[in-house]
């Protein structure tokens, strides 16, 4: 057995995402960048074709390149051109903007960077310039300081290398010492207690795990952390891979949600860890194809759809499952045993016509004060095996007997067409009252086994009501569907193709003439 609580079922008071969303701070592409987008088409045209040796070009090489151009193209080739809108200074600008809106007079206001491409090769010092293997690092912490950040409020992660120098730093940046963490998913995740000041985070790369994206903003989203809000960036540059990494991962965390929640489930899903682009993919995304944004929107909403019809059916297989079986068979055994009790009713009003004085039978003895039958009764539960239901006598024609448990809560039955119980006591008057109550307590049993058939009618007429209504988002799930697949197929995504499966579909799809024949 597991239980999983994941975050919204906890509902701990961590800060919110300002605003409620997150920053998308999209970047321009520079000509340089256009240029070796242009480039990547050629190449993987010439993989796709046969023409290239894999083990010197493929395309799992321009998907990695692709993702260091995407951050800034000096990772590819540090002499390229620096673009002043690119995704770098756009970080730049940012982190200076929050660290002055916050460190004013005594607040504290302290942010992480979080970067797993262009990790720091060197340490940063006052002479460093660019040039030679450019990183990610130590390019943003100089332009930091030439907006007038002090140099010794930011820190990289990869600078502690011991336990001993990760907990100091840990504890400069939860004493404001240290204002500003760069560092990669695995070096500043897990353990990394720093969320005391935090007011915002900056994703420049989209990891290609969902858990890795959790893991970074689960620093600042956290308790501990004294703010209400943390801002949460997002950087993406246009054109190139980073829009279609974010929705990449975003359908891996939607399956992974359904697992860990326990909805609804998806048939397939992609491998989790590092996708590779297809030619087509590089080559849409290289273009601006409009086809590949709403190919991705597309997706979102299918998955979405999917989750909702999955739901439906399990819903109506329940309710049918109710409306057939269960509810009749409930108001079946109701029926039957509301028909024993009132028989049991009858030969209690006779009994109590023919016995006016109190009498109980404790074996083969007849008992007529209350105290002397009590206390032999008692003994012979105490001879009773546990876990069984042992006759002891009788009591106005009703069959005694005694129930005991592994649990320690053990109970009186009388049994009739049907049985009665009441707990057991460990005084000898206490249970003859509670005999005695149960024995004149019957026609209590008539009431409620009449409302609880009337319960299980209502519920089984609400079941059948509900199976009968159809599922509202059927023709939108069918269309969009289709225009998927047409995209695909326009798109020539090899072996990604949605993953529909509906019964029927294609006959609903003619049925409702949802698209004519289309030239793409």
């Amino acid at each position: 057995m597991a239980d999983v609580q994941t975050p919204d079922m906890l509902d701990l008071p961590v800060p919110k995402l300002r605003g409620g969303k997150y920053v998308i701070v999209e970047s321009e592409p520079d000509w340089y960048v256009k240029q070796v987008m242009e480039n990547f088409v050629v190449r993987a045209e010439a993989i796709r074709n046969g023409g290239v040796d894999t083990g010197s070009d493929n395309f799992l090489k321009i998907t990695h390149e692709a993702r260091l151009l995407g951050t800034d193209a000096r990772l590819l080739e540090p002499d390229a051109p620096n673009n002043p809108d690119s995704k770098l200074n756009k970080v730049v600008e940012n982190v200076a903007a929050e660290y002055f809106q916050h460190n004013v007079d005594v607040n504290i206001g302290c942010q992480l960077v979080f970067s797993d491409i262009g990790t720091p090769k060197n340490a940063w010092s006052m002479d460093w310039k660019p040039g030679g293997e450019f990183d990610v690092y130590n390019y943003v912490k100089s332009e930091l300081v030439k907006r007038g950040i002090p140099a010794e409020e930011i820190a990289f992660i990869h600078d502690a290398k011991t336990d001993a120098q990760r907990d100091t730093l840990f504890k400069e940046m939860r004493t404001g010492k240290k204002k500003i963490l760069i560092g990669s998913t695995d070096k500043c995740g897990t353990g990394v207690n720093v969320q005391t000041h935090l007011v915002a985070m900056h994703h420049i790369d989209c990891p290609w795990k969902p858990s890795s994206i959790e893991q970074r903003e689960g620093r600042g989203i956290r308790q501990g952390n004294e703010n209400d809000e943390v801002a949460v960036y997002r950087y993406v540059t246009k054109q190139t891979f980073d829009a279609y990494s974010w929705s990449l991962v975003e359908n891996k965390q939607r399956f992974i949600s359904q697992v860990m929640t326990s909805k609804s489930v998806s048939r397939t899903c992609e491998d989790i860890d590092e996708a590779t682009l297809s030619y087509a993919e590089i080559k849409a995304v290289a273009t601006g194809n409009p086809l590949i944004k709403e190919k991705m929107q597309l997706e979102n909403d299918v998955q979405r759809l999917k989750l909702l019809k999955n739901s439906y059916d399990s819903q109506r297989y329940s309710l049918q499952d109710n409306y057939l079986l269960r509810y009749p068979k409930l108001i079946k055994a109701a029926g039957e045993k509301l028909t024993c009790v009132k028989e049991d009713i009858k030969a209690a009003e006779q009994a109590m016509l023919s016995e006016t004085e109190f009498a109980i039978t404790v074996g083969k003895a007849v008992f007529t004060e209350r105290v002397d039958g009590g206390t032999v009764m008692l003994e012979a539960i105490s001879k009773c095996k546990t876990g069984e239901i042992t006759a002891i006598g009788s009591f106005k024609g009703f069959e005694l007997l005694v129930e005991k448990n592994f649990i320690g809560v053990n109970y009186l039955v009388l049994r009739g067409k049907t049985d009665y119980k009441a707990e057991l006591s460990t005084s000898p008057i206490g249970n003859m009252i509670k005999l005695e109550n149960l024995f004149g307590s019957l026609q209590e049993n008539v009431e409620f086994l009449e409302k609880r058939m009337e319960q299980y009618q209502r519920d089984l007429e609400e079941s059948k009501a509900e199976y009968e209504k159809p599922f509202e988002q059927d023709l939108e799930l069918v269309e969009k569907t289709a225009r998927l697949n047409e995209l695909n197929a326009a798109l020539d995504l090899e072996n990604k193709v949605a993953d529909v499966d509906l019964a029927g579909q294609d006959n609903r799809v003619a049925e409702h003439t949802l698209y004519p024949q289309r030239v793409i």
